[in-house]
């Protein structure tokens, strides 16, 4: 059976999650990133789990990876020389775009530069028509032109992004053999094979994103590929994907925009998981690390699904997690604003120099030196691997706090007030403002200061419930480790509800043999499932509702179509047109290969319990209370705290205020009331 590892590489800390697959014993540990290149610290923390559980390297059998290394390169357009192969008449609409004002109060505010300038886009004269007729041929006279244009201009990634050619891709097929044959070590993108579906500048921004982000990823993949030789040469190796599954190293290498949201996506998959454990299934979640928060809305057990995103401030389209973030998290920096205001945030102090009670070298007041000024934090985390230093907090809040004209706790409790009004605003865009009421749901705090925010959090929402994993700092790795291999596929079809649905039938089945094959290929292990959408609107929409069918194979009659979608709309819109008229527009199939027979494991902590201790800290301006400081492995089920409390463990910190009460369940998870 071997041992499944699980990694996920946050902004602050990179994660490790070790299941014993035979045993379900498991063990975690945490430790800085290393922002310049992230297998470093994945070696360190491999290395270092071998020592203290005697993992061999050939025991390793799975190595499941999140990785933020596609994101980072987007928010600081560090990708590579990106050109960009198109029709004739359209190399601008990369830069048109919609024409939306990223910002509509600001007359100033522009949206940002496409990745590919102008005079590395290139244009070919062809034209295949909305039918998928070829309307003008393409020439080989035209491919020869602009592949010479492209070996000319230097780019070592290319985009070809064709009109209408998720109806027919031969013509980018064509130039891509082209564009290989000529430089094999060019990395190409075709639209066609990235996201075969209507809406051109999605789909064209879609490409181009994917082919900027090919080197520097696919790089980085071969990097790591090659050091895990050493520390797991038999694993097989899965990258996290944005839509919560996993996919081979090769294939993140050569769609690397999947993989855009890939460890928010992994906490999502492991937050399901252990909530289900406790019987939960409503759950609003709340990923704090030390960069942003992460929030998701989860109902029936299953995250909701979006199909087109802004991804730093570029659109994407392809299947995702629904996940809102917000750059609020441990590491967030304070400052007063032009206003003369406090503001927290987005910028962070990051892994490196990171907050100033790490001892690191920081010098600006952060969240974390919040909280330690307040006590909330314990002396020591990672299990003793690092120590806080209070007094540099203090040091580096004191000058905001003169220029605020308020005491040093003052200060650090609106720090913490304006941070968590940052994250509530964040819940309430998934969930007020879709229809949702916040207090129907189970708050879900993971990451390393989930737990320290929580209660605040649900206080604002009304919220009375909360769970906290047994190892919410690590539950993204957690994820990662838990997520089944997945592909998706897409195919457009715009036709009436209510005309010939033929080519929907048709394209139900080409998916369904696509994903058969994909399984074929697969060489991971599990049971094939398959799930089939249908993208709907009423004529005349712009935007579509995506209904799940109950056999992936095959489509139910017309009538149940019809009252599946109006049931869908009522839903989301609070209302719905039995007389309009609806059409379908995409067909959608996700193919996941199953593990069968997934039990609980069995936490291995390290260490040696510390005793109950009491600290003074601040939960209000008025005083200091005391608050017992609890050793989370000392807890066992049926365990019952009343607060203040301050429960401590190797991957996170969980703050129990006056008024709420925390109680262990069956499934070793944490569940807080509000007591009023």
């Amino acid at each position: 059976m071997g041992w499944t590892v699980g990694v996920d590489v946050g902004g602050t800390f990179t994660d490790f999650y070790l299941l014993n697959a035979s045993t379900l014993d498991v063990f975690v540990h945490k430790l800085p990133s290393t922002p310049d290149d992230p297998s470093r610290a994945i070696l360190a923390g491999l290395a270092a789990l071998g020592e203290r559980c005697g993992l061999a390297a050939e025991e390793v059998s799975r190595f499941a990876h999140g990785t933020t290394v596609a994101t980072n390169a987007l928010i600081e357009r560090s990708g590579g020389k990106v050109a960009m192969i198109t029709t004739t008449g359209f190399r601008d609409l990369i830069e048109i775009g919609r024409q939306v004002r990223p910002k509509i109060y600001d007359l100033k505010a522009d949206a940002p530069a496409p990745v590919v300038p102008r005079q590395l886009r290139f244009e070919v004269r062809e034209r295949i028509g909305s039918r998928g007729e070829v309307v003008t041929v393409l020439d080989q006279a035209e491919i020869a032109a602009v592949v010479d244009a492209v070996a000319a201009s230097g780019a070592d990634c290319c985009a070809v992004c064709l009109l209408f050619s998720f109806l027919n891709p031969e013509h980018e097929r064509r130039i891509g053999r082209a564009l290989r044959a000529r430089m094999p070590n060019l990395h190409i993108s075709l639209s066609c094979e990235v996201q075969p579906e209507f809406r051109e500048y999605e789909r064209f921004s879609t490409t181009v994103l994917n082919a900027y982000l090919q080197p520097k990823v696919s790089r980085y993949m071969a990097r790591l590929a090659e050091a895990l030789e050493s520390r797991a040469g038999n694993a097989a190796i899965g990258i996290s994907q944005s839509a919560g599954g996993l996919m081979a190293i090769e294939r993140a290498g050569e769609l690397p925009i999947r993989t855009a949201l890939s460890g928010p996506a992994a906490g999502v998959v492991g937050a399901v998981a252990v909530a289900a454990r406790s019987g939960e299934a409503n759950l609003i979640t709340l990923d704090i690390g030390g960069t942003s928060t992460d929030v998701c809305l989860i109902e029936n057990g299953a995250a909701a699904m979006t199909y087109g995103r802004d991804i730093a401030e570029f659109p994407v389209r392809l299947p995702s997690i629904d996940i809102n973030t917000v750059g609020a998290g441990g590491g967030s920096i304070a400052h007063v604003g032009p206003d003369g205001l406090l503001k927290v945030g987005p910028a962070s102090a990051g892994a490196v120099p990171g907050p100033a009670c790490y001892g690191r070298g920081g010098t600006l007041p952060t969240v974390s030196d919040a909280n330690t000024l307040l006590g909330r934090l314990p002396q020591t985390l990672v299990g003793g691997g690092m120590t806080l230093d209070k007094e540099a907090s203090e040091r580096v809040i004191a000058p905001l706090a003169e220029t605020l004209g308020l005491g040093l706790q003052e200060t650090a409790l609106g720090i913490v007030r304006i941070c968590v009004s940052n994250m509530v605003r964040a819940i309430r865009a998934i969930s007020v403002e879709r229809g949702y009421d916040p207090r129907d749901f189970t708050l879900m705090p993971f990451g390393g200061a989930g737990g320290l925010h929580a209660a605040d959090v649900a206080e604002e929402l009304s919220i009375r419930r909360i769970l906290v994993p047994l190892s919410p700092g690590i539950l993204c790795a957690e994820g990662v480790a838990m997520s089944d291999v997945q592909e998706s596929f897409v195919a457009t079809c715009r036709v009436g509800l209510d005309g010939e649905l033929s080519s929907v039938t048709e394209a139900v089945g080409r998916l369904n043999g696509q994903a058969w094959a994909w399984n074929a290929a697969s060489a991971a292990a599990g049971h094939l499932s398959l799930f089939t959408t249908l993208d709907m609107r009423y004529v005349g929409q712009n935007y579509e509702l995506s209904v799940l069918l109950d056999e992936s194979d095959r489509l139910p009659p017309v009538a149940r179509l019809r009252e599946r979608f109006l049931a869908t709309h009522q839903a989301k819109y609070g209302h719905c047109d039995p007389a309009a008229a609806i059409e379908i527009v995409n067909v959608r199939m996700k193919a996941r290969l199953i593990e069968e027979g997934r039990a609980a494991p069995h936490l291995k902590t390290a260490g040696t319990a510390l005793e109950r201790v009491t600290v003074s800290a601040w939960f209000d301006a008025s005083a200091p209370i005391e608050a017992v400081v609890v050793d989370r492995s000392t807890l066992e089920p049926g365990a019952r705290l009343a607060g203040p409390a301050i429960i401590t463990q190797f991957d996170s910190t969980t703050v129990v205020p006056p008024r709420w009460s925390a109680e262990v369940d069956e499934a070793h998870n944490i569940i807080m009331e509000f007591q009023p």
